[in-house]
């Protein structure tokens, strides 16, 4: 079926050509340490607890398209992970335009307790078998298959001692090897750790997690009563944006000094509980997120970005659906301004919260798919050009037209008025 199991010396091995950008160079890889080394510039940060496949095409080795899912916990769960994430990079290849000539595999995951590097290898070599047979069974053989734990690498195709030896090759030190060299002129970034950038998106805990909650509780009790006795879904969401565009400007005024997590808390401080709650019931309104994913360049991105981060960790508790909306929001501003790697992750995030929400699943979608962000970008721009004058006229007295949607919660749900996507 395949040739996974034929023994390969280190100048019998195949090479790789991951392109850089679209003016930076081509880097051939030739051993399985170049491959390691290269994996975080090929998604844009370093992944933890996380299966990537890389699909090969042509003689040369050119990368094409590539996927990422977490590890599975369950045992059980592998042979199913393996024929889907197997069928979804060679199928999802297919429709752009050609059946990749081979996969590269990578499993990365640190040590639980004593387990060591070696144990993780050893402990997920099952996993990497299945996903070889599932890509076989595709006819598309697995030519190298990685296990990343530890600071360390191992080969689960290569048995050869002298590039691949049991105890594992020490990873290069990061920024030192002919691939950081490449990235960097090519204008490539690694944007830390996928568990970094996923941490910046997360409820808050503690204390401070109770407080949000009762504060979102408190916004939804407000709420309910407002849209009984007759508030128009175009009221709540007149409020609701003009409060966004009130935190926004407090953010612009109020820059952080560091970045990082150090940004978070200084953003997080310049929120008020109820002020975020009130945000983010009204950004569960379809319409009124729309008209937010108009902010989504020039001076208007940065603190945009800020709020959505910040507003999705506030959905804490019961509201953890919630945070949906501004999850989508932060991917859709990061993938607008070049950040793709970054905006996957929001994406995956998203429909983590709510696996049904509709824009999230289109700009998931889209972003994977490599479709150019600029048409979306020019629809939302014309849908602005034509509301502009709607709201002079309603600054004038009228007001402004908009259709009836959904006031009441879905049923089981603590979702609020104009939930949906």
């Amino acid at each position: 079926m395949t040739n996974n199991h034929e023994s390969r010396s280190p100048s019998d091995r195949p090479s790789f050509s991951p392109a850089g950008a679209a003016t930076g160079p081509q880097i051939t890889l030739r051993s399985p340490a170049e491959l390691a080394d290269a994996l975080p510039y090929m998604l844009g940060f370093h992944p933890s607890d996380s299966l990537v496949l890389v699909a090969v095409h042509g003689e040369g080795g050119r990368f094409g398209g590539r996927l990422r899912v977490g590890i599975p916990t369950a045992p059980a769960e592998w042979e199913d992970t393996a024929r889907q994430v197997a069928d979804c990079l060679i199928r999802g290849s297919e429709r752009r335009g050609g059946k990749p000539d081979g996969i590269v595999v990578y499993l990365c995951q640190e040590p639980r307790g004593e387990e060591g590097g070696r144990g993780v290898m050893t402990r997920l070599g099952p996993l990497a078998q299945r996903i070889r047979l599932a890509c076989g069974a595709l006819d598309v053989p697995v030519l190298e298959a990685l296990c990343l734990a530890e600071g360390r690498f191992w080969s689960y195709v290569c048995p050869d001692e002298r590039c691949c030896p049991a105890e594992g090759t020490r990873l290069a030190a990061v920024g030192t090897s002919v691939m950081a060299a490449a990235a960097t002129f090519a204008g490539l970034q690694v944007r830390g750790s996928l568990k970094e950038i996923e941490g910046r998106l997360a409820p808050l805990r503690g204390a401070v997690a109770a407080e949000a909650e009762r504060a979102l509780d408190r916004a939804a009790a407000a709420l309910m009563p407002r849209i009984l006795d007759g508030a128009t879904r175009e009221e709540v969401g007149a409020e609701t944006i003009s409060l966004a565009r009130d935190l926004m400007r407090r953010m612009t005024l109020a820059p952080p000094v560091e970045g990082g997590t150090h940004a978070d808390d200084w953003d997080d401080a310049l929120l008020g509980h109820d002020e975020a709650a009130s945000l983010i019931l009204g950004l569960q309104d379809r319409e009124i997120r729309d008209i937010a994913a108009e902010w989504m360049e020039d001076e208007e991105a940065a603190p945009a970005l800020r709020l959505w981060r910040a507003l999705a960790r506030r959905c804490v508790g019961a509201y953890g659906e919630h945070a949906a909306a501004p999850l989508t929001l932060a991917g859709w501003v990061s993938w607008s301004t070049g950040d793709e790697p970054t905006a996957r992750i929001a994406f995956g995030l998203a429909l983590r919260a709510d696996a049904e929400y509709r824009f999230a699943q289109l700009l998931h979608h889209a972003c994977n798919e490599g479709i150019d962000p600029e048409g979306l970008r020019e629809c939302l721009r014309e849908e602005r050009r034509r509301r502009e004058p709607r709201r002079a006229r309603s600054s004038a007295g009228t007001r402004p037209p908009g259709r009836r949607g959904r006031t009441t919660p879905r049923r089981g749900s603590r979702r609020t008025a104009g939930s949906e996507q």
